[in-house]
């Protein structure tokens, strides 16, 4: 058998691989129009900044090992300027720029996608680029070392966010511009907020909902212009604003392709020229989830997909079920994931549907080093899981994978609720936050808890703030009464069973059980799903580029002195790190100071809590999953 391959990257490469390894005597022929094959274009952004500090690593095989190892005939260089599919046959422009033909018993289409082009006026600056391949890295690197200070990304998916976190690790002043509302189009609005203030962290400045409509050259000096008029000088800017499938060989060759241009392929992914296979970001495959079609443009698939292409080609049966989308990516200091469908799809698709948040901690409570995260399940009235997202410093990757595992096993959010998962201190809790998460939903789905969402509170009912008089400095949700759930029963006398009540705490678990308290002495009472910490989601603060603290000398006024009192909060659930911190700056003098060791999550709350009492933070660190902060009592005002 002889098999042609067309693109190197992920799905070509692993298909040749996979090939030769079940068939040896197969002639395999790899074509490749740039100069590397199986290089990890996942990484490139990593390299800009150093976090990848050897260019080499990038190279996952050379072409001539590759070669040697699996048998086969590599070209790189060398553009498929056609293919026939009845004389079984391509047309090639090899290195020297002379056509040829090759012919084939079987051919693979692996051309992937490409970053979209947008006619802007002033896009063709040479300083204008993108980042999709290991030459366009090098070209970005070369003005770095030109002096490139100011940089614009223009979009805020994976890959503009990727840039822009490492372009301001590496010391550039960056600004991303996204035309949505929001970075992140694969998490709802209200969870990207965690997303968008870890780059304002990083010190990038966020321009949202705004769209590019020139670049403008004036003397010497580039500036990004935006439909308001607002001008960003820049020394570079990486367009980033979506990809597109690689299939103009597939129509010209007369092979269905689906109304985005993504080729169209059956479980095997034969196309529609059982002859010829496709695979990768240039096809369209099934939704498994509504049983449609879509397209899911990330190297996991087409790894896998290149896998089963070559199982295939030997006479093997190897179905591709669908893609579900898992994704997850580093945002500065959290993780971001998701998988399935948000709910932004579902309201345009008019599938009704049920939602909940919980904001669990990625260990046990009572063991250092855990950091809270935050989850929202969506799921059918039924409880087919529809989707996932997480997003937090520590944990979330592994629970993102344990639901969309239980989503491509058919399992619903009341199995979640039993899964046996792994537990000790240091990685858990006995009841895993997926397990939390299910319970939550099932609890929904029984009638167990009735719920209302911060994007839409009833009108008329009255708020209960079961939190402590400590958190509500924190915070508080406008019009609230505040009963602390221990005070909650002797004060139901209190309450008018006539009235409609909403209960909400800071994270939904102690809103659940003022709610079971309340609606079994007869009120009618919903519970605020998330608590506070998804209220403030849908009522974020705006935000400030944080700039890079530069070193102080051991003198200076944020110096530790060695009587310096510490409070270690690290360990502690809700209310346990405000009412502690109170706790302890009331036993200290005016002027005195405490320095504070806290989860990092704790930093809104902190900053919160010290704004509304008057007391000052001097210095704020964060190492890992450490918040290293001083605070300084509020000074007594002179008479």
């Amino acid at each position: 058998m002889k098999t042609l391959i067309i693109g190197g990257v992920a799905a070509g490469a692993g298909a040749a691989a996979r090939l030769r390894r079940l068939d040896e005597d197969a002639e395999i022929i790899l074509v490749e129009r740039g100069n590397y094959i199986s290089y990890a274009n996942c990484g490139l952004p990593y390299h800009l900044s150093g976090a990848i500090p050897k260019r080499d690593s990038l190279l996952v095989i050379s072409q001539a090992k590759f070669s040697k190892r699996f048998n086969v005939d590599v070209r790189t260089q060398s553009m498929v300027l056609s293919i026939d599919a009845t004389a079984k046959s391509v047309q090639i422009q090899g290195p020297d720029g002379a056509p040829y033909t090759e012919t084939y018993d079987k051919l693979l289409i692996a051309t992937g996608s490409s970053p979209i082009h947008m006619e802007i006026p002033g896009i063709n600056d040479p300083r204008i680029t993108q980042l999709w391949t290991i030459p366009d890295m090098d070209r970005i690197l070369q003005k770095i070392d030109a002096e490139a200070k100011r940089a614009v990304v223009v979009g805020a998916g994976f890959i503009g966010i990727e840039v822009a976190e490492n372009l301001a690790e590496k010391g550039l002043d960056v600004t991303m511009i996204e035309l949505a509302p929001q970075v992140l189009p694969t998490l709802d609005p209200e969870m990207s907020t965690f997303a968008a203030q870890s780059l304002s962290n990083l010190g990038v400045s966020l321009e949202l909902g705004h769209k590019v409509t020139a670049f403008v050259k004036a003397d010497d000096a580039l500036f990004v212009e935006m439909e308001n008029g607002t001008r960003i000088p820049a020394d570079l800017v990486i367009m980033s604003v979506g990809v597109k499938p690689n299939s103009e060989l597939a129509k010209a060759a007369g092979l269905e392709v689906g109304p985005r241009g993504h080729i169209i392929v059956n479980e095997k992914l034969q196309t529609s020229n059982p002859d010829i296979y496709a695979a990768g970001d240039a096809i369209e495959v099934v939704d498994p989830i509504f049983g449609g079609k879509t397209a899911i443009p990330l190297a996991g698939p087409a790894n896998k997909q290149g896998r089963m292409v070559a199982d295939n080609m030997v006479g093997r049966h190897s179905t591709y079920p669908g893609s579900y989308g898992a994704a997850v990516v580093k945002v500065g200091n959290i993780t971001a994931a998701s998988v399935g469908y948000t709910e932004s799809k579902l309201k345009k698709m008019n599938v009704p549907y049920q939602k909940i948040y919980t904001h669990p901690a990625s260990q046990a409570g009572y063991y250092p080093g855990g950091a809270q995260f935050h989850i929202k399940l969506i799921f059918s009235l039924e409880g087919k899981i529809f989707g996932a997202q997480m997003v937090g410093p520590k944990g979330v990757d592994k629970r993102l994978d344990v639901v969309s595992v239980a989503m491509q096993n058919g399992m619903n959010v009341r199995q979640l609720a039993g899964l046996e998962l792994a537990y000790a201190p240091p990685f858990n809790s006995a009841k895993d936050p997926v397990n939390f998460a299910g319970m939550v939903a099932q609890n929904v789905l029984d009638g167990d808890s009735e719920i209302v969402h911060s994007d839409a509170l009833p009108e008329g009912a009255v708020a209960i703030d079961v939190r402590e008089p400590e958190e509500i400095e924190v915070g508080p949700i406008p019009n609230a009464l505040n009963i602390p759930l221990e005070s909650l029963r002797g004060r139901l006398h209190e309450l008018d069973k006539k009235a409609n009540y909403i209960v909400f705490c800071q994270v939904g678990l102690r809103g659940y059980i003022a709610e079971r308290i309340m609606r079994q002495h007869g009120f009618n009472v919903k519970n605020v799903s998330g608590g506070y910490l998804t209220w403030k989601m849908f009522h974020p603060a705006p935000l400030t580029p944080r700039k890079k603290p530069t070193a102080c000398p051991t003198a200076c006024a944020c110096a530790i002195s060695a009587d310096m009192p510490t409070l270690d909060v690290r360990a502690m659930a809700c209310p346990g790190p405000v009412v502690s911190l109170k706790k302890k700056m009331e036993e200290l003098a005016p002027g005195s100071r405490l320095k504070l060791l806290a989860q990092t999550t704790f930093e809104p709350d902190l900053r919160a809590w010290s704004a509304s009492t008057g007391n000052t933070i001097v210095s704020l660190q964060i190492q890992d999953t450490t918040l290293e902060a001083i605070v300084e009592k509020k000074r007594l005002i002179p008479r």
